[in-house]
């Protein structure tokens, strides 16, 4: 065991991670700050840092199911701890071909099941064979919130959820993020607290989504969907 692993498991270990799990999320976390240091895979530098994304990534266990997407997957959160936590495969969106080798690399080392699909998500979106296909997606750190789910509806089919991380939101991004979501076939379901200032919100995938959405590369970032 490495003294990244040791120091990440101990860290899983006080916040309550289950004995068999705290092992390979360890291995993984170990993985990410090792990468770390020859490109830049995420932001998180210390083992402590690591370990709170680790905690956060467990957060959206509950609520996704198989067939299950992530875009913007950078280093792996949430979805390789989803992974590891529930044995579904993965469906990891990620463009930056760095990363994206990392992640392919990383399904290997874990022997996680699972595929890397290396493309922008306003792209991806509009494959025959990635769209309205799973039942579940995730988007941890693309942008606004009516931005997330203008890029993870289209990937849902109908009944799915998109389940978003969020910290703090304001009433302007909240209302922008419930009219998006009328216009992408979709609706707010649920929100709950998942620690300090960190939210959970999950919307239900009522109808097909516009296929004229996701909108072209850039502009759901630029332009985010019915924000003033």
């Amino acid at each position: 065991m490495t003294p990244e692993s040791q120091e990440l498991e101990a860290l899983l270990e006080r916040a309550g991670v289950e004995p068999a799990l705290r092992g390979r999320l360890a291995r993984y976390g170990a993985l990410v700050l090792q990468t770390n240091r020859r490109f830049n895979l995420t932001g998180a530098r210390t083992g402590e840092e690591i370990g709170s994304h680790l905690i956060d990534s467990l957060t959206v266990v509950p609520y996704v199911s198989d067939p299950y997407v992530d875009i913007g997957t950078g280093g792996g959160f949430p979805a390789v701890p989803v992974a590891l936590a529930t044995g579904m495969p993965i469906t990891m969106i990620e463009a930056n071909l760095k990363k994206a080798r990392f992640l392919e690399t990383t399904l290997k080392q874990l022997d996680l099941r699972g595929e890397v699909v290396a493309e922008r998500a306003e792209m991806a979106g509009h494959r025959p064979e990635l769209r309205e296909r799973f039942a579940s997606g995730t988007g941890r750190a693309i942008g606004s919130a009516p931005t997330v789910v203008e890029l993870l509806l289209p990937f849902l089919r109908t009944g799915g959820v998109a389940v978003l991380q969020r910290g703090h939101l304001g009433s302007a991004e909240r209302v922008a993020l419930e009219d998006a979501a009328l216009v992408l076939g979709g609706r707010v379901e649920i929100e709950t607290s998942a620690g300090d200032e960190r939210r959970i919100i999950v919307l239900r995938k009522e109808a097909v989504t516009p296929s004229r959405f996701p909108r072209r590369t850039g502009i759901p970032a630029k332009r985010p969907l019915c924000s003033p």
